[in-house]
């Protein structure tokens, strides 16, 4: 077994994100409008609290992976031939971040995410339900 010498969150961050081509609320938006797919990461309870993205599909971060795949037995039909062109959100742009490179490592190299999350969505003046 190899040995890994430890990093802290933040540079894992880092390092994450500067494989991304991250994108900005206006971009993504855009983005979606030319045929990207937006897929929320944020747990139930928050989009609740917090709001919905019309149009964007829930999949959790504990399950992403799984949803996404179309190998797998449990992918959401939402996303089945929609895989190439994802944008990942979360509450504030960080945990989409290091998700965006999990799904990158399974092969869908055109994932990215927002920068700043939904936060920054609702800041932006873009579309949120209630």
């Amino acid at each position: 077994m190899c040995a890994v010498g430890r990093r802290n969150i933040d540079e894992v961050l880092a390092a994450a994100r500067a494989r991304l081509h991250r994108l900005t609320p206006e971009q993504a938006a855009e983005a979606v409008r030319a045929g990207a797919l937006l897929v929320d990461t944020r747990d139930g309870d928050v989009r609740g609290r917090e709001g919905r993205i019309p149009g964007a599909v829930h999949a959790p971060l504990s399950v992403l992976e799984w949803r996404v795949d179309p190998d797998s037995r449990n992918q959401d039909p939402r996303l089945r031939g929609r895989e190439d062109r994802i944008i990942l959100i979360c509450q504030d742009g960080y945990s989409s971040s290091l998700a965006a490179i999990r799904l990158q490592e399974l092969g869908f190299e055109n994932t990215t995410d927002v920068i700043g999350g939904v936060v920054a969505w609702v800041a932006a003046g873009l579309a949120i339900e209630r």
